[in-house]
């Protein structure tokens, strides 16, 4: 799925999040106050498409916000991370992706390659 819109970006780690395991992802209604843009069954899940780095703030809201639903936290990102947010995601074991414009997920780290090779559990 070629990525031309924040929609198509959306849809791309909806696909992909699917493709891992996860079941039943919709979009919340009130997406922008929480951050979140995908939600499931035991996943809660953000898509950033600007053309910055996702920043320690997201990273950090979309942890509490998995926290908070007992929900594992996954964050996609078109720009890639600050390394602040990096290094954060490392500590707190939260899988970062980067979307390429062809909207295929690559691991960024160490969490988002053990969700890959292990799926939704």
């Amino acid at each position: 799925m070629t990525i031309r819109t924040a929609r198509d970006a959306v849809a791309a780690a909806a696909s992909y999040l699917d493709w891992l395991g996860f079941r039943e992802i919709v979009q919340p209604e009130d997406r922008h106050s929480a951050g979140v843009d995908l939600r499931g069954p035991g996943l809660v899940a953000q898509v950033d498409p600007s053309t910055r780095p996702a920043g320690l703030r997201a990273v950090e809201c979309l942890w509490l916000n998995g926290l908070s639903a007992s929900a594992v936290s996954v964050f996609f990102s078109l720009a890639g991370y600050t390394p602040e947010a990096r290094s954060r995601a490392a500590e707190i074991a939260l899988p970062l992706f980067v979307l390429d414009l062809t909207g295929t997920p690559q691991p960024v780290n160490n969490a988002a390659d053990e969700l890959t090779s292990g799926g939704a559990v």
